[in-house]
């Protein structure tokens, strides 16, 4: 994959214009043939702002359209129909962050491009004939930037970040296809004064908005292989108090990147592989473009020549000897140096605007000569001992690391005493090796972050029963007597339980009947509930010598019921918390002696979790929540009824999650019947008893996380 960064954003700025050697030795005529014309350029610095004044033949409409560039910092400006007439085509300026100007006529056009040493914002008005661009001081920048990291220290989401920063925010990332199928990332910012930061991670292109807050509904990840473009997909994101976008390219391909206004632009466009190009070797030469031709010369002169060609000092160590013969067209300086090196058994080593060339032999042995003396200067060197205060840490944690046989912060000479009692550490060793330590410190001794963790746990049950029965009983002159009437008379009759007694009620004439007696009942199929509903009919003669029976026992029962329980903690981030409530059951064990021990067994409710931020916001979590309870009694004592999730999860700062569900249903039919009785239609009904329930019970556990600030606190 072929990644260019300097040489593609020039580029960028340069697309269309870099002029031939005949378009730079036009002539006078030509210049004249505009409409328009640069007559003079002038620059002035004034409050730590500096001002370009550009003066024009004509005056102009409008200020003309402009680009910025983040990396090299560059700002163009382009003006159709106008030639330059300054006799010049670069001017060295070195005033604040403005270092030099670009004036470069091509065509029909003329552009004028600012080299900076960092990005500032600018602006450009028309007065006369006199175009004004205003490049802002380095101290609003600064004040700027302060009032940022401010806010980043007392607010920790990114909508508190944007409202600090002016609202600074990306508005809108769109994606495109250009018409020779490159990428086109396109993103809409709220200010052009947006700081950016353009890298390659990986296979990654990663652009970073400083300062800048990414509305909720843009944080996403786009998949865009159906553009047919050399990017596939792209993620945008909210890291700490900047927006992070992510492309991802595949094959071999190259990009750029501009800006204009407040709309940043990436292009990504693929690279078609050379089928001429030799395998191997560098593919990152960026030189100007030379040709040689030498039969047998001698390796300095070559040296020589490039020298003269690139203004570069070389110098060529007395051991550079022989003779070379070389063909090179059209191909980058660099690279034809290199090549002239490693035909030689040559290598270089470059310091600013001086190459020194030796063989590669040579040049090794004396780097390790350089090592072996500084090796020896820090065996020297006095030592210094300097105390590091640990705030968030635990003093023995660092004191720890650094006495490790495996650490590398320390050199051979140095040694480390902890203080538990202040929690500080006191180091003795060189000063080079004290100020890495000193900025490792910086980096891990941080305030931790705080998370609340809330759970809610709901059981929900329903139940539904309903039994059918009967009791039926005939009685006649060959029935049991069960009685007598006021006369003597007996009485035969089948005895039916609780509906016996509103008989006698009814009859006034029935003495000494034993209601508790079912022997005499023809059918006994009661409903198998405890309190059913009962319905009973007697029907008898006048002379209350034939009669029937008739007991219907009944019930339908329905219950629902739900149990919510909302266990909440907070906690440090990477710390495990646990929250636990309930009973301990007390058990008899026997010992080994004979005795008798009593140990606790818990049935509580808790919850233990470990969280971890991650660097997108996001929090992944190692939770455990038990729901315990006492069950039915036994033997041996209490039984526990146990439900339990355990689980790890990645949760986005404040949603809600499912991590676990139990449901259960159970459902149960029965029915009891006299043979071939029960089974006749409609009347079968009352030789046979039913039975019905239905059970079902669902538990759900709810997680929701939240990364708090230092002000809030559990309610």
């Amino acid at each position: 994959m072929r990644h260019r960064i300097g040489v593609l954003l020039i580029a960028a700025a340069f697309a269309g214009l870099a002029p031939a050697p005949a378009v730079l030795a036009q002539d006078a005529s030509q210049t004249q043939s505009f409409s328009n014309q640069i007559e003079g350029l002038e620059v002035a610095e004034q409050g730590g702002a500096i001002y370009v004044r550009l003066t024009l033949r004509e005056p102009l409409a409008s200020p003309p359209a402009s680009f910025s560039v983040a990396n090299p910092a560059r700002i163009a400006f382009d003006f159709p129909g106008t030639g330059n007439a300054l006799g010049r085509n670069v001017q060295a300026i070195d005033q604040g962050d403005l270092r030099s100007a670009n004036i470069v006529q091509a065509g029909d056009r003329t552009r004028l491009v600012l080299n900076l040493t960092r990005m500032s914002p600018y602006e450009a008005r028309v007065q006369g004939r006199d175009l004004i661009i205003a490049l802002s001081p380095a101290a609003s920048r600064a004040a700027q930037g302060s009032v940022v990291s401010e806010a980043a220290a007392n607010f920790a989401e990114p909508r508190a970040v944007a409202a600090a920063t002016g609202g600074l925010a990306v508005r809108d990332i769109n994606f495109r296809r250009g018409t020779g199928g490159e990428g086109r990332v396109v993103v809409d910012l709220s200010t052009p004064d947006t700081g950016i930061d353009i890298r390659q991670q990986g296979g990654n292109l990663v652009i970073d908005f400083l300062h800048a807050a990414l509305p909720e509904h843009l944080r996403r990840r786009s998949d865009v292989t159906d553009f047919a473009t050399p990017v596939t997909s792209m993620t945008a994101q909210q890291v700490g108090d900047r927006v992070r976008l992510t492309v991802t390219p595949n094959g071999l391909w190259e990009h750029n990147a501009y800006q204009s206004d407040n709309r940043f632009v990436l292009e990504v466009r693929r690279v078609a592989e050379d089928p001429t190009k030799l395998g191997g070797g560098r593919s990152d030469y960026k030189g100007e473009k030379l040709s040689l031709n030498f039969q047998n010369v001698d390796v300095r002169s070559v040296l020589q020549v490039i020298a003269d060609f690139t203004d570069f000092n070389i110098i060529t160590s007395d051991s550079v000897q022989g003779n070379l013969t070389l063909r090179l067209k059209d191909v980058p300086w660099d690279q034809a140096l290199d090549i002239i090196l490693q035909a030689k058994g040559l290598d270089m080593r470059k310091n600013g605007n001086v190459i020194w060339i030796a063989p590669g032999d040579e040049l090794a042995a004396r780097e390790k000569l350089q090592l072996e003396a500084k090796a020896q200067i820090n065996d020297l060197e006095p030592l210094q001992t300097e105390s590091f205060q640990i705030n968030y840490h635990k003093a023995k944690e660092i004191f720890d690391f650094l006495k490790a046989k495996d650490q590398t912060m320390l050199s051979k000479r140095g040694s480390v005493v902890v203080d538990e009692r202040s929690n500080k550490v006191f180091v003795t060793d060189v000063g080079s090796r004290l100020q890495a330590l000193r900025r490792l410190v910086q980096e891990i001794d941080v305030a931790p972050r705080q998370v609340l963790i809330e759970a809610r746990i709901v059981e929900a049950s329903k139940t539904f029963a309903r039994d059918l029965g009967v009791r039926l009983g005939v009685g006649g002159a060959f029935g049991r007597i069960v009685g007598y009437t006021e006369d003597g008379a007996p009485v035969r009759r089948s005895t039916l339980g609780g509906g016996l007694g509103a008989t006698r009620t009814m009859a006034g004439q029935v003495a000494g009947v034993d209601d508790a007696n079912p022997a005499g009942l023809n059918l006994n199929l009661p409903a198998g509930a405890s309190n059913p509903g009962l319905l009973s009919m007697v029907l008898w003669n006048n002379s209350a010598t034939r009669f029937l029976n008739l007991e219907l026992s009944a019930l339908d029962a329905d219950g629902r019921g739900r149990l919510i329980s909302s266990p909440r903690v907070l906690t440090a981030n990477q710390v495990e918390a646990l929250i636990e409530q309930g009973t301990e059951i007390p058990y008899e064990e026997a010992t080994s002696s004979g005795a008798t021990s009593v140990t606790f067994k818990k049935a509580v409710l808790s919850l233990k979790v470990k969280p971890q931020i991650t660097p997108d916001g996001r929090l992944q979590l190692t939770i455990e929540v038990n729901k315990d309870s006492r069950g039915e009694d036994t033997r041996s004592g209490p039984a526990i009824d146990t439900k339990k999730v355990k689980s790890e999860v990645l949760i986005e700062n404040g949603g809600t999650v499912v991590i676990g569900g139990i449901y259960e249903e159970n459902e149960t039919n029965s029915t009891q019947q006299v043979p071939l009785l029960g089974d006749i239609p409609v009347l079968g009904h009352l030789f046979k008893s039913n039975s019905r329930v239905s059970e079902r019970r669902e538990l759900l556990v709810f997680i929701t996380p939240r990364i708090v600030s230092d002000a809030l606190t559990l309610r």
